[in-house]
């Protein structure tokens, strides 16, 4: 019996149709690793993100502060020449409660001082804010970064 040789054409098709046979599952696998590598990127991008949105927000909060404690210093005085002066407590007080959007859920310590001992027009006052801020990200071995500004003004009345 003679064996009569295949063209050339129809030996590569099958070599190709076994070959792609043994790969049925490399573009699952690709695309699973791909996309877990993509979403971390993205979810670490996230958490950065909301890290310096919060070190603006407490600079923003320790400016508005030493504001405040400017403009009510010892000689501040209402329309009714009733006493608005500020104190360290009113000053944290007031930061505290300002309302700005916490989106990443830590907690603030705000401290006030009166570097000259004085809350007269000339002294000059610090609002030293310190933030803790959460990491939510999984398998991160730190809970939480700590963030910490200040801001220091004349007093002007």
């Amino acid at each position: 019996m003679r064996i009569i040789p295949e063209p050339l054409g129809i030996a590569f098709r099958r070599q190709l149709r076994r070959l792609s046979r043994e790969d049925a599952g490399q573009s699952l696998v690709e695309t699973a690793v791909s996309l877990s590598i993509l979403m971390t990127f993205v979810f670490v991008f996230i958490e950065v993100c909301l890290a310096f949105y919060s070190y603006g927000l407490i600079s923003e909060l320790a400016r508005e502060g030493t504001r405040y404690a400017s403009v009510h210093g010892s000689t501040c005085l209402t329309a009714s020449s009733v006493s608005c002066t500020a104190s360290a407590s009113t000053v944290n007080s007031y930061v505290t409660h300002l309302g700005y959007p916490n989106l990443a859920g830590g907690t603030m310590t705000v401290n006030t001082t009166f570097p000259s001992g004085s809350e007269t027009p000339g002294s000059q006052v610090t609002v030293s804010i310190t933030y803790t801020f959460p990491i939510t990200l999984a398998l991160v071995p730190h809970n939480a970064i700590t963030l910490s500004t200040s801001s220091t003004a004349n007093i002007l009345q």
